[in-house]
């Protein structure tokens, strides 16, 4: 039983990890893509 149990918590910190990962990265995707525009005068 214990062995499920940390089988369990470790699926669950990597999946939080992942989105943590995947936020983070999105945001820089969108910071890079907002720097972008403003370094070639392209304004929305």
């Amino acid at each position: 039983m214990m062995i499920l149990m940390l089988a369990t918590a470790m699926t669950v910190a990597m999946l939080i990890a992942t989105v943590f990962g995947l936020h983070q990265e999105a945001e820089r995707v969108r910071l890079d893509d907002l720097d972008r525009r403003h370094r070639f005068g392209k304004h929305r």
